[in-house]
């Protein structure tokens, strides 16, 4: 609960991962994938359920070892262009005609392990703070003023004005989400678009390290190494 309101966590895991077959349950750190985002929500005392929102059989069966409540997705939402705030939308009246009613929500990314209780929790005081809405970011790793287009075979700059030859340091600063935590009242879910940021926003900057997403073997290795480093 955050104060008398019902807190309810979603992790979206859907199957078919292209860039990598059973990602989502892919061992990391030696426990799968999905089982990093899980432990996390369970951390969160504020946090009254878990469900992952699946289409897979398999994944559902970890997810519940992991001891996660589990909804089946619809599958035209689990598609390779399925939005995962149209699951959002399908879990929320789902839930809502089984009587609950949760007043805010928090999206965790199976792809993210390395987000920290801490993390959604700063998160959830944004939301008790006032905030409709929060999300995690880190310093972005290519800065916009040095993004560039190509018209034709002619660059120019993607920002207009911007100067890319300045030092690192006498650049604004920048940041990017990293999706490791959304949450958001969830009065506020749209009935069309994409935007998990809405009303009032707020963010909380993670560092770089926690802000690993996993999306590729190589995302893999680089997660593997940072346990490493980290466990040694």
């Amino acid at each position: 609960m955050l104060g008398d309101n019902r807190v309810i966590s979603v992790i979206p895991a859907r199957g078919g991962s292209k860039s990598v077959p059973g990602k989502n349950i892919k061992l990391l750190g030696g426990k799968p994938l999905l089982a990093w985002s899980v432990a996390a929500a369970q951390e969160v005392p504020a946090i009254d359920r878990v469900i992952v929102s699946t289409d897979d059989d398999e994944i559902a069966a970890v997810a519940r070892e992991c001891g996660a409540e589990v909804y089946s997705r619809p599958p035209e939402l689990a598609g390779d262009g399925s939005l995962v705030i149209d699951a959002l939308r399908d879990l929320t009246a789902r839930l809502d005609s089984e009587g609950e009613k949760p007043v805010v929500e928090v999206l965790l990314e199976p792809t993210c392990p390395f987000r920290s209780a801490e993390d959604v929790t700063q998160c959830l005081k944004l939301i008790a703070a006032g905030c409709d809405s929060a999300a995690t970011f880190v310093e972005a790793r290519l800065h916009p003023h040095r993004a560039w287009r190509i018209a034709g075979d002619t660059p120019e700059v993607f920002v207009p004005g911007a100067v890319p030859w300045l030092p690192r340091q006498e650049l604004p600063p920048a940041y990017q989400l990293n999706g490791a935590v959304y949450a958001f009242r969830a009065e506020g879910l749209k009935e069309s678009g994409a935007a998990l940021l809405f009303g009032k926003q707020g963010a909380v900057i993670m560092p770089a390290a926690r802000s690993v997403d996993i999306d590729t073997e190589l995302d893999f290795r680089i997660a593997e190494a940072i346990l490493e480093e980290t466990h040694a």
